[in-house]
């Protein structure tokens, strides 16, 4: 019987050791992975935000301790075409000096955390932008420029995102919560990372693509990653009228191709395709420095995870050209942007996540109604002064768009849309 004992008591030893030691083993692990992924990670000053900013959003709640309501969230996404480092390569093969936004997305996550909002903002569009600082100094505004300037400003080697962020927050009044930066090799290693993203080319130019950026891309549906996927959403000359607003629209059904690829493919179960998305993720952004750590942008991510692709919609501002530039239509621009901060789809639908309002009959109210805030303040207007300071002033008469115009409704690309519609603009 002692015998037996002190087998047990060896069995039950080698049981805790072995745990222990996995656990310590797993900890250690946890700890490469956390800190290594932290370290991959760059960050940029925010000195340069403005002081005069639109207020921060509150939740839309009609009943006291609604727990359903949050604020909504509002994420900046630049597509930076620095030929930094490996960027030149991916950029053509020569050096250009500074930085310029090759892509800009204003996503805005509902408060309800059941829809999401990706407004494009063509680089071309003829904008206000206000002072920005740069290397110290603060540069004038500057009036009807093209939009991507902004991020020139200073001419700084990766780009100026604050200057854009302040730029964006003037143009539509909306409090800009994150800005992260992306370039060319953080994209292409974003699309390799989940093995590829399948989507439909358009008809193209393929010898002017072979020649022009030694790539070939064949019409109809295949996977791509690296440098393809890079081309795909960057070039312009080949496609259709070969202007931006082509681009944008694959720009936005690449984005709602690897939203679905990564949802429904089992990427976020896997541990070693996630780990390498993460690696990939963390090296090729540069963020905010709220943003400075894995916990944060773990924390960002979880509030994605509830929307499902049919709930998120793509949209470019309402636009007419200029000569070879891009005005934004008004008063569609302007509805639009009130449509997000109201907190409502493009379709007017409210997603704040409140308890709905009543009407005095008490049944639900409904129909889009953009100048019910989701703060529940009246609407606000928004001004860049001659100092290209943001003024915010409440309206003591909000007005409401009693319909959403075409400009917007007709430009809607759901994310779960067929891959091969509406990829090209012009002949």
């Amino acid at each position: 019987m002692a015998t037996d004992g002190r087998r047990r008591t060896r069995a039950l030893r080698f049981a805790v050791v072995s745990v222990a030691t996995l656990a310590v083993a797993a900890t250690g692990t946890f700890a490469y992975v956390y800190f290594h992924l932290n370290r991959n990670l760059r960050t940029y000053d925010s000195s340069g935000v403005s002081p005069s900013r639109p207020p921060a959003p509150n939740p839309a709640r009609t009943a006291p301790g609604d727990p359903a309501a949050q604020p909504p969230i509002n994420l900046l996404l630049i597509g930076s075409d620095s030929r930094a480092g490996s960027n030149i390569s991916l950029g053509g093969g020569f050096e250009v000096a500074g930085s310029r936004s090759d892509t800009t997305i204003l996503l805005h996550i509902a408060g309800d955390r059941k829809h999401a909002t990706g407004v494009s903002i063509p680089r071309d569009a003829l904008v206000d932008i206000p002072a920005c600082e740069a290397n110290g100094q603060w540069l004038p505004a500057q009036t009807h420029v093209m939009f991507n300037s902004a991020f020139a400003e200073g001419n700084l080697p990766a780009g100026n995102p604050i200057c854009t962020q302040n730029t964006v927050e003037a143009m539509t009044g909306i409090r800009v919560d994150h800005t992260i930066v992306v370039d060319f090799s953080g994209f292409a290693a974003l699309s390799t990372a989940v093995g590829g993203v399948p989507v439909c080319v358009p008809p193209v130019n393929s010898t002017f693509l072979e020649h022009e950026y030694s790539i070939t891309l064949n019409p109809g549906l295949q996977t791509l990653s690296g440098r393809a996927a890079v081309e795909y959403v960057r070039a312009r000359e080949g496609f259709g009228d070969n202007s931006d607003i082509g681009r944008m629209k694959r720009q936005q059904a690449f984005m709602s191709a690897l939203a679905k690829k990564i949802l429904t493919t089992g990427t976020l179960t896997d541990p070693v395709t996630l780990y390498h998305l993460a690696d990939a993720a963390t090296s090729s952004l540069t963020v905010d420095s709220s943003l400075d750590n894995t916990t944060s942008l773990m924390a960002l991510a979880l509030q994605l995870k509830s929307i499902r692709l049919a709930d998120v919609d793509f949209v470019t501002t309402p636009w007419q050209y200029d000569g070879a530039r891009i005005d934004l239509i008004q008063p569609d621009t302007g509805i639009l942007w009130a449509l997000l901060r109201a907190d409502r789809t493009l379709e007017g639908q409210d997603a704040s996540g409140g308890a709905p309002a009543t009407s005095p009959s008490g049944s639900p109210s409904t129909g889009p109604t953009p100048s019910a805030r989701a703060s529940g303040a009246s609407e606000r207007l928004t001004t860049v002064g001659p100092d290209g300071a943001v003024k915010v002033e409440a309206s003591a008469s909000p007005s409401a768009p009693s319909s959403i115009p075409s400009g917007i409704t007709s430009n809607i690309r759901h994310a779960d849309s067929d891959p091969c519609s509406d990829l090209t603009y012009g002949n």
